[in-house]
């Protein structure tokens, strides 16, 4: 990728894995069906909210991305307790898409499962850059740029 930064970088993969997400959500209501597909989905949303965080602060460590994530999974999750989300949801997909309309508790758990998910493969990517970085004779280019400890 040339001479591109590191946070640059990161939010061309974040865009990318947002996209692939996205992809994957509506090939698991295409390929599977029911309960696999519902709450595949649930997960898929907090990883898209994961990536979101990521593609917005490209530095924020895996951790703090998961919990604010899974927060704001389980803030939309909670609205729909006032049936605030009902009416628009009724009248939009989009909106439906993206606050839902009912409220359904285990939702709250493969929030959860998503952003664990996220917040993994976000470590093993950047621990993978981090370990990389201690190695004598690897090119700093292949750590984003700059030396980072492991």
């Amino acid at each position: 990728m040339g001479n591109i930064g590191v946070r640059a970088r990161t939010r061309l993969v974040a865009a990318a894995v947002a996209v692939g997400t996205v992809g994957a959500g509506l090939g698991i209501r295409v390929v599977a069906g029911g309960d696999v597909a519902k709450y595949g989905g649930v997960a898929l949303y907090t990883v898209l909210v994961y990536v979101l965080v990521v593609l917005v602060a490209p530095r924020v460590r895996p951790v703090v991305a998961g919990c604010g994530a899974l927060a704001f999974s389980w803030a939309v999750e909670l609205l729909q307790l006032t049936g605030v989300t009902a009416g628009p949801a009724g009248r939009s997909a989009l909106v439906r898409l993206v606050l839902g309309s009912t409220f359904n508790a285990p939702d709250l758990l493969w929030y959860a499962v998503g952003a664990a998910a996220a917040a993994l493969a976000h470590m093993s990517v950047t621990g993978r850059r981090a370990a990389l970085a201690g190695r004598p004779g690897v090119p700093r280019a292949a750590v984003g740029g700059r030396w980072r400890a492991p």
